[in-house]
């Protein structure tokens, strides 16, 4: 959560902007995310942040797929080993020509790989829309693929075979969607680097799929959360995607809906990453059963957890000083963070400590309709007094003065938050959720055991949250008990020097690997053998 961005002043230069595609120097190793660094704090950001610095003599090329083309500020001041900046815009692909000869005939072969992505294919799907773009030779662009009337007519074929009982306008501004991030990552640029690493699937693993296939070239993957798993709680939740309540008494759902659509397409794009990327890395074993259902190979899969500074977290001191109660919720403010269940479990801790502070400390930028409904809240339950969000802050600052970390999201991977505040000695509660009851109960092949660093709650449990931050705020030998365990577990299995010292290994591996034949060299078979071989 440290703050890196600096603003510029009348003495800064301002930097020119890093190359992108091939332009930019061949790097070491392109990093690919989606919608997070280097345009959005916390997290996933942080942790490639630092992993970029951890590695100062190797060169980096971030692609950042991002929405639109809007004017962005970049969260982080990018390292001097980032040599590039590609962006592809998942809402606006390459234009391409305005019209092409035999637009029919290209649209009619390009329709039957595009429908079997939206109904679960994979990495021969890809290859194969990849090569029938490629045929273009730069001729095929929104304006031929998304806006042509062929590509109307296109639509309303797939709508009839893949999702024949929805709406069609639903169907088709839905399937719109998914295609024009399909084809804008397919479009974009691509620089040349030895080793591609996705940070999750998702456009970003179809985009190392790409990679593997255009380039020869290795990928890997890390999947801190599963990204098929979040955007189903994405798209459940999605009102946009509402297409009509199911009125009947069947206990069977019978019809494919725009829901499935969505979530069918990307698995097909996890599916693709999964075959392409030589080895598959999570957090946690609980993620790799996941990674096995959606069709990942057990023999690429391997658990690396996060890392943090220890270090530097354990010298934070305490502060001694008179101060009231403080609990924390440490993250973005967005729903998946169920920032509403905290700030309703300090409602109702503040009946027993009166005085209590509950900070919040994390941006508030990214969705601000949300922020503004837990505003609501406070001031509904009378808390102006008791919630504080602070916004983004340096969170070494803070630590000192918090006695327990709250986190009440509905899904997480391996929460840095955890590890970072468990190093300072400050102990969590914690949803059942990711990897959170191993961190703070102990894993299983823990010897010996540390004992309990805090407490883990059912889901949206306001009520269970209060209990057991009531419990550490007013029990301080079992506060400091807790604090104890965590922090000797995150020196004991994640401790950031060791960890970069796995991910160095990683990388040394994969650009030390020999060229593959490409698709265009040797099409699918032979590329595909090449891949099996490589691994």
């Amino acid at each position: 959560m440290a703050a890196h961005a600096k603003k510029a002043d009348a003495k800064t230069p301002v930097k020119p902007p890093l190359p992108e595609g091939r332009a930019a120097p061949v790097a070491d190793v392109c990093l690919l995310m989606e919608g997070s660094y280097p345009y959005v704090a916390g997290g996933v950001s942080t942790w490639t942040h630092d992993l970029i610095k951890s590695h100062a003599d190797l060169t980096f090329h971030v692609v950042a797929l991002v929405a639109d083309r809007n004017a962005r500020k970049l969260a982080y001041d990018l390292p001097s080993n980032v040599t590039g900046l590609t962006h592809v815009y998942l809402q606006d692909p390459a234009p391409g020509w305005r019209w092409m000869p035999g637009t029919k005939r290209f649209l009619a072969t390009l329709e039957q790989p595009l429908r079997q992505l939206q109904q679960g294919g994979g990495l021969p799907e890809v290859a194969e829309v990849l090569r029938l773009l490629n045929s273009a030779g730069g001729r095929a662009g929104r304006r031929v693929l998304l806006n042509s009337e062929e590509a109307f007519h296109m639509a309303v074929r797939m709508c009839r075979a893949t999702l024949p009982d929805a709406s069609f306008l639903e169907y088709f501004w839905g399937s719109r969607a998914l295609m024009s991030g399909l084809f804008a990552t397919m479009l974009a640029p691509m620089p040349r680097c030895k080793v591609y690493h996705a940070i999750s699937t998702g456009y970003a693993g179809l985009f190392a799929a790409r990679a593997v296939l255009e380039t020869g070239r290795p990928a890997v993957l890390t999947e801190h959360g599963i990204y098929t798993n979040e955007r189903r709680i994405e798209i459940l939740m999605a009102e946009w995607l509402f297409e009509g309540a199911d009125t009947s008494l069947a206990l069977d759902k019978k019809k494919r809906d725009l829901r499935d659509l969505w979530l069918d397409t990307f698995a097909s794009y996890s599916k693709a990453c999964y075959d392409a990327c030589d080895k598959i890395f999570t957090l946690y074993g609980g993620n790799q059963e996941f990674q096995r259902r959606q069709g990942a190979d057990p023999a690429k899969l391997k658990v690396v957890p996060n890392g943090i500074d220890y270090d530097g977290y354990s010298k934070v001191a305490r502060d001694t000083a008179a101060r009231p109660p403080t609990i924390a919720l440490i993250g973005r403010v967005v729903p998946i963070k169920d920032v509403k269940t905290y700030i309703r479990a300090a409602g109702i801790l503040r009946e027993d400590i009166p005085d209590v502070k509950a900070m919040i400390l994390g941006p508030l930028e990214e969705d601000p309709g949300y922020v503004e409904e837990c505003r609501t809240i406070v001031k509904h339950l009378g808390l102006e007094d008791t919630v504080i969000f602070a916004g983004r802050v340096k969170l070494t600052d803070w630590l000192g003065r918090v006695d327990a970390i709250a986190l009440t999201s509905v899904s997480e991977a391996q929460p840095l938050v955890i590890l970072e505040a468990g190093a300072s000695g400050v102990p969590s509660v914690a949803t059942d959720v990711g990897s959170c009851s191993e961190l703070l109960l102990g894993r299983p092949d823990e010897d010996p055991p540390l004992g309990a660093g805090g407490a883990i709650t059912p889901l949206a449990s306001p009520l269970d949250t209060a209990r057991e931050l009531r419990a550490l705020l007013l029990d301080r030998p079992w506060r400091e008990k807790c604090g104890e365990a965590i922090a000797k577990r995150v020196a004991r299995y994640y401790d950031k020097v060791e960890i970069d010292r796995i991910y160095r290994a990683i990388y040394d591996e994969h650009i030390a690997k020999a060229d593959r034949p490409t698709l265009f060299e040797a099409g699918f078979a032979g590329f595909a053998a090449g891949l099996g071989e490589g691994a």
